[in-house]
């Protein structure tokens, strides 16, 4: 009965014009029409879904007076996951309340984790939608930011500001704001560099981690997919690196973690990792996150495997039950040993050689020794999943 009166009151909420639009397979569409969309997946029976409904809606009554529903700029939506289980499969979704954002179109990797409240949803979403493109207004201003950059930059040569091209850069430049840094130039200033016409330039920072230090976009401008995947492959890093401000995020990605463990101002390391991730691991890019962690801010998960931050460089996997310390770094990088070691924990074998001994071989020279058997030790990473404090999850009580 519940149910039913609840499920009542949300249609007809709709249909008078709530300031919460109810997502369903039906008007999932909406979500491509708006620059930013939060969506609010949640059930009936969690005690966080139920606190959250008030706040959304007031919170969306704020955004109407900064962003009028005809602005098409914000849309706060809700989806029922217990009624609409398809979408809450298509969108990975493990807990209750899960705020995913979109925008744009593309649905960001990260999630909301902030306060829930509607002063800091507004300004979450205000600074979503403030403009992350600087405009230049020379070359040698242009050169000037190019050298004060701290990540990857894309830069943008175009006739006009009012231009589709222009718009389509800036619709990507403002999705992989975390990502990279974004410039442009108009008219007069940028024409030295628009002989071919209206051009897209990437440069990554200096010994950066990009699959290229520079290249320039050849496809057609107007294609905001085809300028956005091409962005993307060069803003956002094969390996990032891990903090406690995003670890909970990268723990709901639902993979397996391989973590090069470094001194920060190691970057020897981290870029021997990153060519040999590059070079030999990106097929198994479906089933580990490739990482690297500041050995001084996660000393703990080095205590526990019997090591300290002296002791980096160490690259570890993390499979959420257990970790294994790669015995010997020193041979990491020589002959496809860490993809074997990341093959050999998605097939169980590092689990099951550290209790049972080596497996049987039918090659005595190929027997694995007690030294380089990984280490295992309890998972510490699992303890950044989600809190039980905020969220509430499928198949389990109420907690």
């Amino acid at each position: 009965m519940n149910r039913i009166v609840i499920f009542l009151f949300l249609t007809l909420s709709s249909v008078f014009g709530e300031p919460v639009l109810d997502l369903k397979a039906f008007n999932e569409k909406k979500l491509q029409e708006y620059e930013v969309v939060l969506v609010n997946f949640y059930a009936d029976w969690c005690r966080f879904s139920r606190q959250l409904h008030p706040v959304f809606e007031n919170t969306a009554t704020l955004l109407e007076e900064s962003y009028p529903a005809e602005s098409k700029k914000v849309l706060l939506a809700r989806i029922d996951c217990e009624d609409q289980q398809q979408l809450a499969q298509k969108y990975h979704i493990s807990k209750y309340p899960t705020i995913k954002i979109f925008h744009n179109g593309s649905i960001l990797k990260r999630e909301y984790r902030g306060n829930r409240s509607p002063q800091d949803f507004k300004k979450f979403v205000d600074n979503l939608l403030a403009d992350p493109v600087i405009q230049f207004t020379s070359l040698e201003h242009a050169k000037k930011l190019e050298d004060q950059r701290k990540k990857g930059m894309l830069i943008g040569y175009f006739e006009k500001e009012d231009s589709e091209t222009y718009k389509v850069f800036a619709k990507v430049a403002n999705v992989l704001q975390d990502d990279c840094e974004a410039i442009v130039g108009f008219g007069n200033v940028s024409y030295p560099e628009r002989h071919t016409g209206e051009n897209i330039v990437f440069k990554d920072v200096e010994n950066g981690y990009a699959p290229v230090s520079e290249d320039v976009f050849l496809n057609a401008m107007k294609n905001y997919r085809s300028l956005f995947e091409w962005a993307h492959d060069k803003c956002v890093p094969v390996v990032r690196e891990i903090t406690f401000m995003n670890g909970e995020e990268l723990t709901e990605e639902g993979l397996p973690f391989l973590i090069l463990f470094h001194k920060k101002e190691d970057t020897k390391s981290l870029k021997e990792y990153t060519d040999t991730v590059s070079r030999t691991l990106m097929g198994q890019r479906n089933s580990i996150n490739f990482l690297h962690a500041d050995c001084d801010q996660f000393s703990h998960p080095l205590h526990h495997l019997g090591k300290k931050p002296a002791d980096c460089p160490l690259i570890v996997i993390d499979s959420f039950k257990h970790m294994y310390l790669f015995p010997d770094y020193s041979e990491a990088h020589m002959d496809q040993k860490l993809l074997q070691f990341v093959k050999d924990q998605n097939s169980g074998k590092l689990h099951r050689e550290f209790h049972n001994g080596p497996d049987p071989t039918n090659k005595p020279d190929e027997a694995a020794t007690e030294a380089t058997i990984a280490m295992e030790k309890e998972s510490i990473f699992k303890k950044l999943m989600p809190s039980k404090h905020r969220h509430s999850f499928p198949n389990r009580d109420e907690l």
